[in-house]
């Protein structure tokens, strides 16, 4: 209206003349034109800001969201907090490679300290293990020792020989074998030598294990070296054992 309004008094006729009184506006085609043009003209960029208004709109619409369901006190404050952490300010600084030895050496002490625990773990368990194979290994040697007729007292030492010869196996039985790992066999070449036969044995080689028979020499040796005993036979716990109960004189007198 206002262009209308000055294009009307712009193209207005002057007022006066003969008869004291002004004409009428006339809207000619070509003022209509004028008019119709600017109207246009700013119709035009009123259209053309409020279609940006609107993509722009939208377009912010779409980046909130992404964002449904976040809290954005939360994420500030989770920004401030990581912005405050020295690796922040590291990468801040380009300082990558210093970041990722960082996190290197966390990595590794963290796996150092479940490795180190993990290895006491095993330890323990091992000692368990080792403590209560000896325990089996041993009752299985004295129940053998008592079977063969050996002293009570002699447990001990049947025991600590038995270490050298017998294992357990993982069924939880004495085994006899040699400095390989091989398995020992009895007299038949064919069994396997079982802690009974075993004991049964040193009567011959360690007979001071066992009781001796009343009025005779049976189980024991003449300390003149008489007897089937042979020094190339003896062991050399046997050899001390003998030579601790009978004398070193009655030892040499023995048999080679």
């Amino acid at each position: 209206m206002l262009i209308r309004n000055m294009l009307l008094k712009y193209y207005a006729p002057e007022s006066g003349g003969e008869g004291g009184g002004g004409g009428g506006i006339e809207i000619t085609p070509e003022i209509q034109k004028l008019i119709d043009e600017r109207v246009t003209s700013e119709v035009t960029g009123l259209k053309t800001k409020n279609s940006e208004l609107l993509g722009t709109i939208k377009q912010q619409k779409e980046n909130l969201s992404r964002f449904e369901g976040i809290d954005p006190d939360a994420v500030r404050g989770i920004l401030q907090r990581f912005s405050d952490d020295e690796e922040a300010k590291l990468i801040a600084a380009g300082k990558i490679d210093e970041v990722l030895d960082k996190r290197t050496e966390r990595l590794r002490a963290d796996v150092d300290k479940q490795i180190k625990a993990a290895n006491e773990r095993a330890d323990k368990a091992e000692a368990f293990s080792n403590k209560f194979r000896d325990r089996v290994l041993g009752d299985a040697i004295r129940a053998a020792a008592s079977k063969a007729g050996a002293l009570p007292e002699a447990s001990d030492d049947l025991i600590l020989r038995a270490k050298g010869t017998f294992q357990l196996n993982d069924e939880g039985e004495a085994v006899a074998v040699d400095a390989n790992g091989d398995v020992l066999f009895g007299k038949d070449g064919k069994t396997p030598l079982s802690p009974l036969e075993w004991a049964e044995s040193l009567k011959e080689t360690a007979p001071h294990l066992f009781p001796r028979a009343e009025g005779t020499n049976a189980g024991g040796h003449k300390p003149n070296g008489g007897g089937s005993l042979k020094r190339s036979e003896m062991s050399a716990s046997d050899k001390a054992d003998y030579i601790r109960k009978h004398g070193q004189q009655a030892f040499l007198k023995l048999p080679k």
